[in-house]
C-alpha cells in the first residue's frame, strides 16, 4: 500500500508539464499493476505503517484512482483554455492522495483526519474552477455541513482513546450510549447524505465544476458508507435499538425525493437529488446488519459512483455547448446527435438499474435485505424504484426529444476525448456484472 502512495507522490513534479493524458496513462498503469497484486480478501491483508486494507478498502480505492483518471479526461476545457491547469491537477492528485489515505488507515483518528482533510481539495476545485458567483455559498454549505457533526465525532473519539486506550478498528470496546451512538454515525448520515441533511449536496452540484461534481458523487458520498461500516464494526449491538428511526427517515427520504426529481428544470439538480435517493437505499442496507445488505450497500456504492459520474459528464457536455442546464433549452439532441443520444439513453437505464449494471444487482440484494428487516417497507421500495424509473424517463425523454430551442445557432459534435470519458464510465459500470464474485467474497 505504501507503494501506492510514493507512486502518487512521484506523479506531483508530472503535474507541473502540464501533460494529462500522461497523467491519465499513468493512473490506468497503476490500476491494472494494483488489480494483478493486491490480495482481494475478505480480511486485512498488506498491513503496514498503521495502514492495510480488505475487499471493501480495496475496491473503493481502485474506484478513486479510476474516477480522478476520468475528471482529468473531463475537465477538456481547463487544459485548452489553460485555466490554472497547473494548480487543478496539483489538487486533484493531492485529493486522490488523501482519499487513497482514508480508505487504506486502520486508525479512527487518522481516518478522522484525513476524511476532514478531503475537504480542502474540494473547496478549491469550487471555489477555484466553479461557474456561478453562488459558488462561495456553496463551498460554505459543503463545510459547515460536515463540520456540524464532524465536532461531536472528534470528540467520541477522544472519549474512546481515554477508555479503550486504543483507536485501531479491532481494538476498540465499550459500553455504547445514545450520546456516543449519535456523534459516531450523525458525521457520515450527513456525508452520505441523509434526507433533511442533503441541502448542502444540491448547492454543490450545481455550482461545482465537472471535476468537482464528479468526485462529489462518485466518491465523497461513499466517505459516509465506508465509515459508517467501519463505525459498526464495534457497536452494532447497541445499534439495532435505534437503528429503525434512520431506516424510516430514509424509506421516506427516497419516496419524497424521487417525487422531487420529477418536477426539475435543472439537469444537475435532477441528478444531484437521485444521488440522494440511492444513497438512502445505502443507509437501509447497512443499517440492517445482514450479509446482503453490506454486500449490496458495497456494490451500489461503486454502480453509484460510476453511473452518476457519466450522468454528471453528459449533463457537462451539453452545458458546454449551450452554456444551459434547462430541460427546457436542451431539447432535441437526438436530431443532430444520435450517437450521444444513445450514451444518454444506456447511462439513464443504468440509473434505473436495468441489466447488466452493476446498480441491478446491488438493488436486488438490497430490496431483499431491507425487506426481510420489515415487509411492510415493501410500500416505499416500490414506489421510490418506481419514480427512479419515471425521472430517468423524463431526463432522457425531455433532452433527447422534441423540437430544438430557435436560439441554437450552431452545437459541435463530439470529440475522440468525449467518447473516451463516456465509454470508460460504462464499460465497467456494465462489465463487471459478469465477474462480480470476488466483490461478494466481503464479510
Amino acid at each position: 500500500m505504501m507503494s501506492m502512495i510514493l507512486s502518487l507522490l512521484l506523479m506531483l513534479p508530472l503535474s507541473c508539464m502540464g501533460e494529462w493524458w500522461l497523467l491519465c496513462f499513468l493512473f490506468m498503469m497503476l490500476i491494472f499493476y494494483n488489480m494483478n497484486t493486491m490480495w482481494m480478501m475478505d480480511f486485512y491483508t498488506k498491513i503496514s505503517y498503521n495502514m492495510g486494507g480488505d475487499l471493501l478498502s480495496f475496491s473503493l480505492i481502485m474506484l478513486t484512482v479510476w474516477i480522478i483518471m476520468l475528471m482529468y479526461m473531463a475537465s477538456g476545457n481547463i487544459f485548452i483554455k489553460n485555466n490554472n491547469k497547473y494548480l487543478f491537477m496539483i489538487v486533484c492528485l493531492l485529493l486522490l492522495i488523501t482519499l487513497i489515505n482514508t480508505f487504506m488507515c486502520m486508525n479512527m483518528f487518522m481516518f478522522y483526519m484525513y476524511f476532514e482533510f478531503s475537504l480542502i481539495p474540494t473547496l478549491f476545485l469550487i471555489f477555484g474552477w466553479g461557474y456561478q458567483p453562488e459558488r462561495l455559498m456553496a463551498g460554505y454549505y459543503l463545510l459547515f455541513y460536515t463540520l456540524f457533526a464532524s465536532l461531536p465525532f472528534l470528540i467520541c473519539l477522544f472519549y474512546l482513546f481515554n477508555n479503550c486506550y486504543t483507536l485501531f478498528y479491532f481494538l476498540i470496546d465499550f459500553d455504547c450510549n445514545l450520546y456516543i451512538y449519535i456523534s459516531l454515525i450523525m458525521a457520515f448520515l450527513i456525508k452520505m447524505p441523509m434526507i433533511m441533511f442533503h441541502f448542502w449536496l444540491l448547492k454543490a452540484h450545481v455550482e461545482a465544476p465537472i471535476s468537482g461534481s464528479m468526485i462529489l458523487a462518485g466518491i465523497l458520498l461513499k466517505l459516509g458508507g465506508y465509515g459508517m461500516m467501519r463505525v459498526y464494526m464495534y457497536m452494532y449491538e447497541y445499534s439495532m435499538k435505534y437503528n429503525y428511526i434512520f431506516m424510516c427517515m430514509s424509506l421516506y427520504g427516497m419516496f419524497i425525493v424521487g417525487l422531487l426529481c420529477m418536477i426539475q428544470t435543472d439537469i444537475k439538480t435532477l441528478i444531484a437529488y437521485s444521488s440522494v435517493a440511492h444513497m438512502g437505499l445505502v443507509i437501509c442496507g447497512i443499517m440492517t446488519f445482514n450479509m446482503w445488505g453490506m454486500l449490496g450497500s458495497l456494490l451500489l456504492m461503486i454502480g453509484h459512483g460510476l453511473c452518476s459520474s457519466v450522468l454528471f459528464c453528459l449533463a457537462n457536455m451539453i452545458y458546454e455547448r449551450t452554456h444551459s442546464r434547462s430541460l427546457m433549452i436542451n431539447k432535441g439532441i437526438m436530431s443532430i446527435m444520435p450517437s450521444f443520444s444513445l450514451m444518454w439513453f444506456i447511462a439513464s437505464v443504468n440509473n434505473m438499474a436495468s441489466p447488466p449494471s452493476l446498480n441491478l444487482l446491488s438493488e436486488i440484494l438490497l430490496l431483499n435485505s431491507v425487506l426481510s428487516w420489515c415487509i411492510m417497507s415493501w410500500l416505499f421500495l416500490m414506489i421510490s424504484s418506481f419514480t427512479s424509473c419515471c425521472y430517468s424517463i423524463y431526463m432522457y425523454s425531455y433532452i433527447n426529444h422534441g423540437n430544438m430551442y430557435s436560439g441554437m445557432s450552431m452545437l459541435s459534435l463530439v470529440n475522440m476525448r468525449e467518447y473516451m470519458l463516456i465509454v470508460f464510465h460504462l464499460l465497467p459500470l456494465n462489465i463487471l456484472f459478469m465477474k462480480v464474485n470476488f466483490l461478494l467474497l466481503w464479510l
